[in-house]
């Protein structure tokens, strides 16, 4: 966002500034677009849960701590190799592994429930996918506690990414916004998975 201030010294309202990206990287294409999804759901009253990235900065931080106590151990390499072998490699980085797997999957946005439906709501798991050399941009809404009985089923679309784009990288926000909306109200709209007894 930017704001103007003219010459005699008012301000004017913020303009956006366009978001632009290199079309032929599709990494900051995917990029791009799960930050734009992420500011369209937390929008619409979806506050952000970062309890899963603070538990993998946690672990990160043991495996840090654990490899600066190697590295001034009594032993020297090769005495304690058995030691940095045994607590980073395998243990920590294998429950780091264990989380990305169970847990995050494909998601870059967990959310609570919107406010005043935390028993009538759960909140959302929000991930996509862009294959390489594709330009088909995937995007999955679902429930992130699907076992619980206010979970609704998995909504997603499958789409161009070249309808979102200008020539020259720039996002057209509009479409997708509209896009990405009109998922959110798909899944808003679903019918609870399990019916209550």
């Amino acid at each position: 966002m930017t704001t103007t201030t003219t010459t005699n010294g008012t301000t004017t309202s913020p303009t956006k500034t366009p978001k632009k990206t290199n079309l032929l990287d599709h990494h900051s294409i995917k990029h791009l677009l799960d930050e734009t999804v992420t500011e369209i759901v937390t929008s619409r009253g979806y506050s952000e849960d970062v309890r899963t990235s603070n538990v993998r900065l946690l672990i990160g931080a043991i495996i840090i701590i654990i490899a600066l106590f190697a590295q001034f151990y009594n032993k020297k390499f090769p005495d304690n190799m058995n030691f940095l072998i045994g607590c980073i490699y395998v243990l920590f980085n294998g429950i780091l592994q264990l989380i990305i797997y169970t847990k995050e999957k494909n998601a870059f946005l967990f959310t609570y429930p919107p406010a005043g439906s935390a028993y009538n709501s759960t909140g959302l798991m929000v991930s996509s996918k862009l294959p390489r050399f594709s330009d088909m941009y995937t995007l999955i809404i679902a429930s992130a506690d699907p076992k619980s009985i206010s979970a609704k089923p998995t909504v997603e679309f499958t789409k161009s990414v070249t309808k979102w784009f200008t020539k020259d990288g720039v996002l057209v926000e509009g479409l997708f916004w509209k896009d990405v909306e009109g998922l959110i109200n798909d899944y808003a709209n679903a019918k609870n998975n399990k019916k209550s007894k």
